[in-house]
């Protein structure tokens, strides 16, 4: 397992691999995060938050967590900073500490990639589903071609996009076989009435 440093950036969100993720930045500590990441093209961590507030005094953020690769910023109307990142690679926090600017950096194990796995054909109603969700926000997925195919990131996408509580999101996060969370997932859109 390698193991870098990254300054995280606990949101009540939480971010798959592959997945985009719109982020209004305001607080002076995450202006000098955006502004490093952009000079060094380097990517922060985004975690849920377990315990605290985005804004504020630093907050307690779940162990597991995604890599953000910064692909676009903007100044908003409101003045504030725009930025869109996609979600690389998932890490475990293994050390984090707290630094004057009130950034949390950490010391975190990259996890493995997860394997390409054809779709299952018992798993396709998932993917048309998944066709018709990702209609509604084509804009954040314009530079990304759909991999329906792709237990993986079909999974991913259903968990991003579902209505589901943060902690079941962060649980489907956490799982590391593709086809064991589109199991979940499939079992969580019972809990929501959704019926293929």
């Amino acid at each position: 397992m390698s193991e870098i440093q990254v300054p995280l950036f606990p949101l009540h969100a939480v971010l798959f691999p592959g997945g985009p993720l719109p982020l209004r930045v305001f607080e002076p500590r995450y202006l000098d995060l955006v502004s490093h990441c952009l000079r060094s093209n380097s990517p922060f961590g985004v975690c849920l938050i377990e315990s605290g507030t985005e804004v504020g005094a630093p907050s307690t953020p779940y162990a597991v967590g995604t890599l953000a690769r910064i692909v676009d910023w903007l100044r908003l109307p409101d003045g504030l900073l725009g930025i869109t990142v996609i979600g690389e690679q998932r890490f475990r926090i293994l050390e984090r500490h707290v630094g004057p600017n009130q950034l949390t950096e950490a010391r975190v194990e990259l996890l493995p990639q997860e394997p390409f796995v054809t779709l299952p054909a018992e798993y396709i109603p998932m993917a048309d589903l998944l066709r018709q969700l990702v209609k509604h926000v084509s804009h954040l997925f314009a530079d990304r071609p759909p991999r329906y195919d792709d237990s993986s990131w079909v999974g991913c996408r259903l968990a991003e996009l579902l209505p589901l509580p943060l902690a079941q999101k962060q649980h489907l996060l956490q799982i590391d076989q593709p086809i064991q969370r589109l199991e979940r997932v499939r079992q969580l859109m019972g809990s929501l009435n959704i019926e293929l």
